[in-house]
This record gives C-alpha cells, structure tokens and sequence, in this order.
C-alpha cells in the first residue's frame, strides 16, 4: 500500500522523462534491487535526506546525457542503473555517507 508521499513522488513522475517503466499500469522490475533503489529513493526523500524534485532534477538530467551520447536504440540503455547513480549521487551530496570512511578503507 502507498503512502501519500509515495503517490505524490510517482504521480510527479508520470508523462515526464524521468517516469519509471510500467507494464499494464504496473512499475516493472527486472531484478530484486531495482525495486530496493527504488524504494530507498522515496524513503530517503521523505525522510528529509533529500528533495524529491532535486533527485527528479537529476534523473531528467541523467537520462538527457544518457540520451546526448547514445542512439535511443542502444540496448545498454538501464533506467533503474540511472537511477541507481543518481541516488548514490544525492546521498553523497546529503553527507548522509562519510566518504572520508569510505576512502580510507
């Protein structure tokens, strides 16, 4: 069952370019931690780690680069490994992580 934030995040999301892949009105994932990335987005924005029009932001701004540098038929194309890097890139960005831990290890 959604939450509010959960339907207004993905209901932001619909028609625009960062939408996730659907199939009969249904999200589509392919493997286990696709929906785990996506769940954790959500999660994370609404607990305040980030805003969700500045991980939107990034997605479109990913995907438009992605788009910039490759044919829109080049089977690399992985919406969920976008998503994946953008998250990664907005909990960087919180200091939800101390990247000084991770460097030295």
């Amino acid at each position: 069952m959604q939450t509010n934030f959960e339907h207004f995040a993905l209901g932001s999301m619909l028609g625009k370019p960062d939408r996730p892949p659907k199939d009969n009105g249904s999200l589509c994932f392919s493997a286990p931690w696709e929906r785990q990335a996506f769940g954790m987005a959500l999660a994370l924005s609404k607990q305040g780690v980030f805003e969700w029009d500045d991980f939107r932001s990034e997605m479109i701004s990913s995907i438009a680069a992605w788009e910039a540098t490759h044919d829109k038929t080049d089977p690399s194309w992985d919406y969920y490994e976008i998503w994946f890097t953008v998250l990664e890139q907005m909990v960087q960005r919180s200091g939800l992580v101390d990247q000084s831990a991770e460097a030295s290890s």
